[in-house]
């Protein structure tokens, strides 16, 4: 009988989602998000110094946007979007860097060609013009994956499909292999795990994918997917998350339009999530204009519950505006951090993409790394937060 008992208040005691105890520590913004350092360009106006990383005098990238972090081949590599400089308007760019500790910075090699000119990432068979751009990035198997968006309205503004792309050279040339989503998958951010580690995924061995996904451009809510490592090139194996039963056990579909939103914000635009375990949390960053800012949330499992908003950067307390991102001359005449004939244009925070495998934790302290876009000036910066568990 005391067997019996024990057994009881073992199972009691975990979640119907997951085989690890019930997490009911709470994250916190200790501190919020401040600039590092501007890593793309040659020249940082808020400083009025040159970058470390002389992107146009290295590579002949004048500026560009995103900087999507993902591990491979033992390198940290980066992929950006609209990128200035290159033959073509609108080029996409990669780089990698080996830097551990990116509290200095990070130095960045980028991928480029025998005239030392960035090589614009290609995908035969898609359009990549303007806001046509990689959103994710993966390694498996020694192969590089990426997700690229394609197909943008003009008209409607949208981004109308996204598809995903193999490289077998280190990102240096890519091929075109699926489509993977016209609807709740456009932005995407991916995290690999170990399927027996969790329970609640429709699988429950092997290695696999979870994602993220938001829609319509900035103007979606959250939505999650999951499936195995080895069927990447397989977008008919993802499953949908579809909401949880009235056990709390998470429900999932073949159909991508039964997906469930994790959570009812909707605006949210470009977004990361990591999962840290020393804090036993997923942890989502993403830009949403209500509230304004770089929003912040953290759940237990990847279906929530998820918690409350937090706002890791808020552009006008957190020294972004009249600092390193510009207020129009038309409100105030507050900085001259400007792209040259953009005086009249604001600046925006968009796109933090954590750099999760460089952030320095211990059992009651993270402090995260995030790449971030300000729009105008049109650049990437590397911000700093630290976040806490009570």
């Amino acid at each position: 009988m005391i067997v019996i008992i024990l057994l009881l208040l073992l199972i009691l005691s975990c979640s119907p989602g997951t085989n690890q105890p019930e997490n009911t520590s709470r994250i916190t913004v200790i501190s919020r998000a401040e600039k590092i350092e501007q890593l793309v360009g040659d020249f940082d106006r808020e400083k009025q110094d040159s970058t470390a990383n002389k992107t146009k005098n290295r590579y002949g990238l004048v500026s560009t946007d995103l900087g999507i972090p993902f591990q491979h081949n033992e390198k940290t590599y980066l992929l950006f979007g609209d990128s200035f400089g290159g033959a073509v308007p609108d080029d996409d760019a990669i780089a990698f860097t080996t830097d551990t500790n990116p509290e200095n910075g990070l130095n960045l090699t980028f991928i480029h060609d025998l005239n030392g000119h960035f090589r614009a990432i290609s995908i035969p068979g898609i359009d990549q013009g303007a806001y046509e751009v990689p959103v994710e990035g993966v390694s498996l198997n020694g192969k590089m994956y990426i997700f690229h968006t394609t197909d943008w309205n003009d008209i409607t503004k949208t981004m109308g499909r996204t598809v995903l792309a193999r490289s077998e050279n280190n990102g240096f040339s890519f091929q075109y292999l699926c489509d993977v989503s016209v609807n709740h998958f456009i932005n995407i951010s991916l995290i690999k795990i170990d399927f027996a580690q969790w329970q609640g995924f429709p699988v429950n061995s092997g290695q696999g994918l979870v994602l993220f996904g938001t829609g319509k451009y900035r103007n979606s809510r959250v939505y999650l997917a999951c499936q195995k490592s080895d069927e990447i090139e397989n977008p008919s194996s993802i499953r949908y998350f579809t909401g949880t039963n009235k056990s709390n056990i998470p429900q999932w579909s073949f159909n991508e339009s039964d997906a469930a939103p994790l959570f009812e914000q909707s605006g949210t635009g470009e977004l990361s999530v990591i999962y840290y375990p020393v804090f036993g949390k997923w942890i989502m960053l993403y830009n949403n204009m209500n509230p304004r800012g770089i929003n912040m949330r953290t759940a237990d499992y990847p279906w929530g519950p998820w918690s409350e908003v937090q706002i890791v950067f808020d552009p006008w307390n957190d020294n972004g505006y009249g600092h390193f991102m510009h207020v129009s001359w038309e409100y105030a005449r507050e900085d001259s951090v400007h792209d040259p004939g953009r005086e009249n244009v604001w600046g925006g925070e968009y796109g933090p993409y954590q750099l999760g495998n460089l952030a320095v934790d211990t059992e009651n302290r993270l402090t995260l790394y995030f790449t971030m876009s300000t729009w105008n000036p049109y650049t990437v910066v590397l911000m700093k937060a630290v976040l806490g568990k009570e």
